[in-house]
């Protein structure tokens, strides 16, 4: 019998905004239950995208969940500084024929979508028509030749092909679930500006870290149907899942950056302990 892997768990943040209460209830579920089951808890900045991302954030962060009471093991894993990593593993899904390069522009596909009787769709909206699949090689040779910019697009159907049977993952409370990966669609994996997708990035990090339990919210929970596949793909170890709720405000509205939810360190500013922090975010102690 094979012994159980050791219980690692992470928290992932964007440096795109100070931490709110939602990212505190986030971090604080992966914390504890590496801390209650004798686990390790990680850290990982996820900044791959540099139009976005600030390194003032990152700081925030780390500044954020020290106040908060958090601590983490070994070094924090910073994205930005690992792209060679990443462009290996579209490498070898290139080298499979699983990857193709797409050369429409948002607008191309909006277009073409619009054009369709029946756009089929999935769980980011409409899906990828196929344009660029149906390329000829000397079509694509040319036009890379020509430096066009292009993504990179996960072949869907050659990956699924491969399969030798239904793929599912441990939930936390619900046992094994079923994945649709063919819901996403040929799913970019790699663009111009942002030279690997958050979809790419985080299981290759989360098999290069031996997470095995991944605690998120379960705004989460269709990506990891793709998730599963690329780990199939690559052959990395499937780590269980533990979605949770999002925290929400007292419309109803779930707590985003964009919306402005209340940051951590507006909560200090105004006189709020970690204690009640932690409690606010639904962990009290």
């Amino acid at each position: 019998m094979t012994a159980p892997r050791p219980l690692v768990t992470r928290f992932a943040p964007s440096p795109t905004g100070f931490l709110h209460l939602g990212h505190a209830h986030s971090a604080l579920a992966g914390w504890r239950r590496a801390r209650t089951g004798g686990g390790r808890f990680l850290l990982r900045i996820e900044d791959i995208d540099a139009t976005r991302c600030r390194p003032e954030f990152t700081d925030a962060i780390f500044e954020d969940l020290t106040w908060l009471g958090l601590d983490w093991d070994g070094p924090v894993r910073v994205q930005s500084r690992h792209m060679a990593d990443y462009r290996i593993t579209l490498d070898a899904l290139a080298a499979r024929g699983l990857l193709y390069p797409c050369f429409c522009s948002r607008g191309d596909i909006a277009r073409e979508i619009a054009g369709s009787a029946a756009a089929p769709h999935g769980p980011d909206g409409p899906l990828y028509p196929g344009t660029c699949r149906r390329l000829t090689e000397a079509k694509r040779r040319a036009r890379l030749a020509a430096g066009e910019p292009h993504a990179l697009r996960l072949d869907m159907g050659r990956a699924l092909a491969g399969l030798a049977g239904p793929l599912d993952f441990e939930e936390a409370g619900q046992g094994r679930l079923h994945c649709d990966p063919a819901r996403f669609g040929d799913v970019v994996l790699a663009r111009k500006e942002v030279p690997a997708s958050y979809h790419l990035c985080v299981t290759h990090d989360d098999a290069r870290d031996g997470v095995t339990l991944v605690t998120r919210g379960v705004d989460l929970l269709p990506a990891t149907d793709l998730h599963r596949l690329l780990q199939h793909l690559m052959g990395w170890p499937a780590p269980a899942y533990a979605h949770h709720a999002l925290l929400t405000d007292a419309s109803g509205r779930r707590l985003a950056k964009r919306d402005g939810a209340p940051t951590l360190r507006d909560l200090r500013r105004q006189g709020a302990s970690p204690a009640q922090v932690r409690a606010t975010a639904g962990w009290p102690d």
